[in-house]
């Protein structure tokens, strides 16, 4: 039971942190607005809520020395796999920083990136709070008074990493994984569950094989041509 809670928790971190990335990734675009701040601003919220959750489950459980062997290789993975996740929260949280000082709302004139991204960004939003709509009420100032608080959050963050450090000392190189690398790719393949775009190995080689077939035909077609015209000079000749 504990296992699925952390697993659980860690799921939504990662699900919330994957939602902020791709907003931070518009900023200075032309989707950005006031909107797209207070988005921002709830999302890296609620990211470092379930951090937290997520830090005082493990540190625990990592500390209970009633734990059996196997439990605690399985929840030492899942203290590396959330402490990645804290590391790329942290980057994004860096870069949205740097972003929003370089492209900020109360200025019209500045120029804005050109990421051919259009649209707005609330149902990505929605989907990291896990609501049905976003509500905004963010002042008209929202970009200003939010960098602020990103700087003393990403603080934060960092000191909460510090401390994780040393309360829990799991080298993520003492950690293995429990698949080998691309396992999940091939189970997707296999189960027929690829990705739109995705191209199996039986459907590329089907077309590998169309592709010489054709060029087979077009060859003897051209050869073919080849002869008769040089038929018809000699003849002619």
């Amino acid at each position: 039971m504990l296992k699925e809670e952390c697993k659980a928790l860690l799921d939504a971190l990662n699900r919330v942190t994957a939602c902020y990335r791709h907003l931070v990734l518009t900023i200075g675009g032309t989707a950005d607005s006031q909107n797209l701040r207070e988005e921002l601003k709830k999302t890296r919220q609620k990211a470092q809520e379930l951090a937290v959750a997520n830090r005082n489950k493990l540190t625990s459980t990592l500390k209970d020395n009633s734990l059996s062997k196997e439990d605690k290789v399985e929840f030492e993975r899942l203290w590396v796999i959330f402490s990645t996740c804290m590391d790329l929260l942290e980057t994004d949280m860096r870069r949205a920083l740097e972003l929003g000082q370089e492209f900020p709302l109360n200025i019209p004139k500045k120029h804005i990136i050109q990421t051919g991204m259009s649209g707005g960004t609330s149902g990505v939003a929605a989907r990291a709070m896990s609501v049905q709509n976003m509500k905004y009420d963010g002042e008209h100032n929202i970009d200003v008074m939010d960098l602020k608080d990103l700087e003393n959050e990403i603080k934060q963050v960092d000191e909460m990493m510090h401390e994780m450090e040393m309360k829990v000392g799991v080298p993520q190189w003492t950690v293995e994984a429990k698949q080998n690398p691309g396992a999940e790719l091939k189970c997707a393949t296999s189960g027929g569950a690829s990705s739109p775009g995705t191209i199996s190995a039986e459907e590329n080689k089907a077309i590998c094989d169309l592709s010489k077939l054709l060029a087979v035909v077009v060859f003897s077609a051209v050869l073919l041509i080849a002869i008769i015209l040089a038929v018809c000079v000699v003849k002619l000749s």
